[in-house]
């Protein structure tokens, strides 16, 4: 199945649920302990994906494999949520109510217009304020259970920063850019067509001119950097191929690009600000770098935790749902269907 295939149905599922197809026969996708995932949970996540594999030539066994990949997903949230219950560390509304209006504020948004560009995208309100409160859930298990199997010690640092800054350049410009683009062409390895894809590109770009953030619209349809709004960092323009520097020179800051086609697609760049390149020391370097290390432990922590609660929790994946979950998994896959099961992604992919 093509890698793009997947990529963006994940990606659907973390923008949060879309419009319900209009026929649904429901049932019982899995039973994870005592809670159940309806098989309109998965459905409703991956009709928009499954039209648009339909649409690539993709077949029956395609669809099967993201309705099983995100099913994975979804036991993993019921997962979560036992343990929110068990531990009381569930999200208050208020919490919530902050949360979103954070979201907001960073984009430059009012609460209305943040619910308005959602609801535009077919994400329905109510399952995004679900979404962001199963963040809160987690940031809490990650607070209360997780962290303190957690450290980095400063050698640890000081060889990422060698390896990191060892070769940086002198002098020079840099620039802090964010970049959204939309993938299509011709051929399997591509999800749409490369007309499909300028259209989506010029579609946000026009938004993005009558006052949307370049962020908010990046998180919405680009396939990459979709969780930073497109955030690509500082890069020095001695980094940058020739059609970006082409795309990008001469732009003033907050100013973004006319749309850039080429053969993978459409892109759109936003330039965030310029300054003078400056050696980064290690005092510098520091905070952030052991920020790095330790998400990344972070995360390989709670797939620790997650597949530990998993191994103790009964979990039975029905019908359809457990074959495609045999044939996406690993040898052992079958043995383990009904025990624990295979290890899903993590509710939360951090960039």
């Amino acid at each position: 199945m093509p890698q793009k295939f997947l990529a963006l149905a994940l990606a659907l599922f973390v923008a949060g649920p879309a419009l319900a197809a209009e026929h649904l026969i429901d049932g019982i996708a899995a039973q994870v302990g005592t809670d159940v995932v309806l098989v309109s949970e998965v459905t409703t996540v991956t009709a928009p994906m499954e039209a648009q594999i339909r649409e690539a030539g993709g077949g029956a066994s395609d669809i099967s494999m993201v309705r099983a990949d995100l099913l994975e997903r979804l036991i993993e949230r019921r997962l979560v949520e036992q343990v929110v219950r068990r531990m009381e560390l569930d999200a208050s509304d208020a919490e919530v109510d902050q949360a979103i209006a954070g979201i907001a504020a960073e984009n430059n948004l009012t609460l209305d217009q943040l619910r308005e560009s959602l609801e535009s995208h077919d994400v329905e309100w109510n399952g995004y304020r679900e979404k962001i409160r199963g963040e809160i859930q987690r940031s809490k298990i990650l607070n209360g259970m997780v962290r303190s199997k957690v450290s980095v010690e400063e050698p640890e640092v000081h060889a990422l920063y060698a390896e990191r800054y060892s070769g940086q350049r002198e002098g020079g410009n840099e620039m802090h850019l964010r970049h959204l683009v939309v993938a299509g062409g011709e051929g399997d390895e591509f999800p749409r067509s490369h007309a499909e894809a300028c259209e989506t590109v010029r579609a946000a770009n026009a938004r993005i001119l009558a006052g949307e953030a370049f962020s908010m619209l990046a998180q919405q349809v680009s396939d990459t950097n979709a969780r930073t709004g497109g955030d690509v960092g500082w890069v020095h323009e001695n980094d940058l191929a020739p059609w970006m520097v082409e795309a990008v020179e001469g732009l003033s800051v907050g100013a973004v690009s006319e749309v850039i086609e080429m053969p993978f697609g459409c892109n759109l760049f936003q330039v965030v600000e310029r300054r003078s390149f400056t050696a980064v020391s290690f005092e510098d370097a520091q905070q952030e770098l052991f920020t790095e290390i330790y998400n990344k432990r972070l995360e390989i922590e709670y797939e620790k935790w997650i597949d530990e609660i998993r191994s103790h929790t009964y979990i039975d994946r029905k019908g359809l749902f457990a074959q495609a979950a045999r044939l996406g998994g690993d040898a052992e896959a079958e043995d383990r269907t009904r025990l624990g099961g295979q290890r899903g992604l993590t509710p939360l992919e951090q960039p």
